[in-house]
């Protein structure tokens, strides 16, 4: 049997799909590919995580080519795991595709039954009383279910913290937030010199919760706070880097106090631009 197809574009969104998923079968098929015949949910574990980390990089750097790119790549996964499941008679991307368009309609009764809603509050509101019906959720005991574990401990930090906010469990206004903060950070500072590291440990979770709940507080994803902060630091230091270089220089022997001082550099050269 030929493994050739048809390279002319799709006309339509829908052919370019089935065209995928095609293209899918062929590559497990007996005839197909080694790699992709080999592949389990488990062994694409990394690779799911690996391109979806790609995206979100590529929506940090605006690059809507990489976007579209990491896109695909993800979309290929999709359709190698539908492709396996399909195989092992589990489920297929037909009945993923009527089970996330039924989703959706049934989630969103203010757009296609005509339930009135006043703000996003209280659409996010109506989402978790639709959510509490539906087939999968039946043993979830309490608000916090759902969670996943795979989750960084940051996002799960942001997680946790909107599942109780909207049930109420939530500060009223900003500045206990930021008070709270403030808070955990003298206990913080009180253990320093206590060398009790466990303990030390504890308040320093306390403390980055504590800002993580600032963050959800005033809208902004802690995630994508600290990725900007992560890479201005590291354009910073390459800066360093580069007038080290300039100099014939290094980072041995320079004192803190010299470093500072190219660092406010590489931060005024970024001001100035």
């Amino acid at each position: 049997m030929s493994n050739q197809l048809h390279e002319e574009p799709k006309e339509s969104a829908a052919a370019a799909f089935d065209r995928l998923l095609e293209i899918m079968t062929i590559l497990r098929s007996e005839n197909g590919c080694p790699w992709d015949r080999e592949q389990t949910h488990h062994s694409l574990r990394s690779d799911t995580l690996e391109e979806t980390y790609e995206f979100l990089e590529a929506v940090d750097l605006n690059d809507v080519t990489g976007m579209a790119e990491e896109l695909g790549d993800l979309m290929i996964l999709t359709a190698l795991h539908a492709e396996i499941a399909r195989e092992d008679e589990q489920f297929d991307m037909l009945g993923i595709l009527n089970a996330v368009n039924a989703k959706l309609v049934r989630r969103h009764p203010h757009v296609f039954a005509g339930l009135e809603v006043e703000s996003t509050e209280e659409v996010l509101s109506n989402w978790e009383k639709i959510k509490k019906n539906e087939p999968g959720y039946e043993d979830r005991r309490s608000v916090l279910d759902g969670v996943p574990t795979t989750f960084p401990a940051l996002q799960t930090a942001f997680k946790l913290q909107k599942k109780a906010a909207r049930v109420g469990f939530d500060w009223t206004e900003v500045e206990d937030v930021v008070s709270k903060v403030r808070e955990e950070l003298v206990e913080t500072e009180q253990q320093l010199d206590r060398k009790d590291e466990d303990a030390l440990e504890a308040e320093i979770g306390d403390l980055l919760f504590s800002v993580v709940n600032l963050s959800r507080f005033v809208g902004v994803d802690p995630e994508n706070a600290l990725r900007r902060t992560n890479r201005k630091f590291t354009r910073r230091f390459h800066r360093i880097e580069e007038l080290l270089a300039e100099t014939g220089e290094s980072f041995d022997g320079k004192t803190l106090e010299e470093l500072d001082a190219l660092w406010d550099q590489a931060k005024d050269e970024e001001s100035d631009g």
